[in-house]
């Protein structure tokens, strides 16, 4: 079985169906929130987006997952939560006019979102399942969720940064739920450069024994 070295390059196939998975999943690329154009996803397609999402792998069907959509004021009070959050961090770290310009920036950032979706693990306190299952299963659903923007010309980036984190713990988790930060989702504009990040060769991750 002869095995691709450019696995990025996306090549024509006869399976012109299983063709349009692939081109997706090799063109999906994180979109940093300051990148998106401001532009609302319909109510429509942003529920087929995370309806997607519940279907990811999920052991003994589990369904350890839980979103949380956020708009309009609240990716407002997001921005600032994350400016104050770092806030000492940049003026310990930055001079001053640097520190105030980082504050300022990250305010700003998730503005032009059409939303951001907190996503909450779910433990089930029923089936003791370890924990890597539950966590590999809503990674899952996140890529799931990225799959499908990226078939609609949406961008997409999943951020676990602390900020992110503990914006989500504030929104009334139960013992049993984790927050594994925010997807920041918008449309971003047609001119946005593809993404210049290499993948390593298959062949120098497989190995078959026949």
């Amino acid at each position: 079985m002869n095995i691709s070295t450019k696995p990025s390059k996306i090549k024509a196939s006869d399976f012109t169906h299983r063709q349009n998975i692939s081109k997706i999943i090799r063109t999906r690329r994180s979109v940093y929130a300051d990148e998106f154009i401001k532009q609302n996803i319909p109510d429509e397609l942003l529920n087929e987006i995370l309806i997607n999402a519940t279907y990811a792998p999920t052991h003994k069907m589990t369904e350890p997952w839980r979103f949380i959509v956020f708009k309009d004021r609240y990716l407002e009070q997001l921005g600032s939560f994350l400016a104050d959050y770092y806030r000492d961090f940049y003026f310990e770290k930055f001079s001053a006019d640097e520190a105030e310009e980082k504050y300022n920036l990250l305010k700003e950032y998730p503005l032009n979102s059409a939303c951001a979706i907190g996503v909450v693990m779910v433990r089930n306190t029923k089936i003791n399942l370890p924990e890597w299952e539950e966590v590999a299963a809503v990674s899952c659903a996140v890529q799931n969720i990225a799959l499908s923007c990226t078939a609609h010309d949406i961008g997409s980036y999943w951020s676990t940064s602390a900020g992110a984190v503990d914006y989500v713990k504030q929104f009334d988790l139960a013992e049993n739920e984790q927050s594994l930060g925010l997807i920041y989702v918008g449309y971003y504009p047609e001119d946005l450069e593809p993404s210049k990040k290499k993948r390593t060769p298959i062949s120098n991750k497989v190995t078959y024994f026949k």
